[in-house]
């Protein structure tokens, strides 16, 4: 019995240690997948946090479907082919609806924002600038996050993207890299874009969603923006005059006349807007709330007033 006692007392002294083990093992193996169920959870929210409903929105006040859907009855909005003539040559807008061939199917929410805030594709090369990244870096994660999501919810449309004319020279996109250089500066808006109302509103709404500037503001040889000259008007995209949008030429109408046009496409004195400013009215300026339009109004009188630009320029 002795000799048996001291058996048993042996064998627990040895299991102890093996069971301590056995106890930490699976402590340590259920804690691992935990931590991977709370991450893949994770990547599922970050990667579906978006509203679908607000981001078509901001799609709106972005003007996403003009450049994206070719001016054809009956065309499938977003899903490319939309000219833009420019002096490199003539571009076309890509399909960017869900489908996992011709569109941005394959796409995830990172690889958005990188084409978005940084002009890249999610192969790393450049974009050509006539994406208008340079306005939409500016754009806030939230607001980036919401666009993701009306785009995800869109049809999807087999289009297939037609290929860019550009010039000899220009097709080189590491080329690119020398503009972005010179006129690139990737970034988030500023926080005070936030804000519901006011000038700071109406700034974002200019520069980032609506990247007004990309037509209404002159641009050098190479293409990059004159930013001593934001908004003052000239030589715009396909070579035709745009106008004016600092107070010097918009002194003269009031903010309910200017609201009234952005509405209607219909000057004070009974003109209406040209063809290229009339699909503006009709897909984004239309489509912004009384507010945001009164914000935009806001900071459009609060810009320097510059004069025209030359017509030779």
């Amino acid at each position: 019995m002795r000799h048996s006692a001291s058996g048993n007392s042996t064998s627990r002294a040895i299991d102890t240690p093996r069971r301590r083990g056995l106890f930490w093992a699976r402590g340590v193996a259920l804690l691992a997948a935990m931590v991977l169920c709370v991450a893949a959870s994770g990547a599922q929210a970050a990667e579906g946090q978006g509203d679908p409903k607000r981001g078509e929105y901001l799609a709106a006040a972005g003007g996403c479907v003009g450049c994206h859907t070719e001016p054809a009855k009956d065309a499938p909005p977003f899903a490319g082919g939309r000219a833009l003539k420019t002096p490199f040559g003539t571009f076309y807008g890509p399909n960017i609806t869900p489908h996992t061939q011709a569109g941005i199917g394959r796409w995830t929410e990172a690889d958005f924002v990188r084409a978005m805030r940084h002009g890249e594709r999610p192969d790393g090369a450049n974009y050509f600038p006539a994406f208008p990244y340079a306005s939409f870096t500016h754009i806030t994660d939230e607001d980036l996050s919401h666009l993701w999501a009306y785009l995800r919810s869109l049809p999807a449309n087999s289009r297939s993207n037609r290929p860019h004319e550009l010039g000899f020279f220009y097709q080189w996109r590491p080329l690119v890299s020398v503009w972005r250089w010179l006129y690139f500066t990737p970034g988030p808006a500023p926080v005070n874009a936030r804000s519901d109302a006011g000038v700071s509103r109406g700034r974002y709404l200019t520069q980032a969603l609506g990247h007004c500037g990309e037509c209404h503001t002159p641009r050098t040889f190479l293409g990059g923006m004159k930013s001593d000259r934001y908004l003052a008007g000239g030589k715009g995209p396909e070579s035709k005059r745009v106008p004016n949008l600092t107070p010097r030429r918009l002194k003269s109408w009031s903010d309910a006349e200017l609201e009234h046009f952005l509405v209607s496409g219909e000057t004070p004195d009974g003109d209406s807007a040209n063809e290229t400013m009339a699909e503006v009215v009709t897909n984004t300026t239309s489509k912004l709330t009384p507010g945001d339009l009164q914000a935009l109004i806001a900071y459009l009188r609060s810009l320097p007033p510059l004069a025209e630009e030359p017509k030779d320029k």
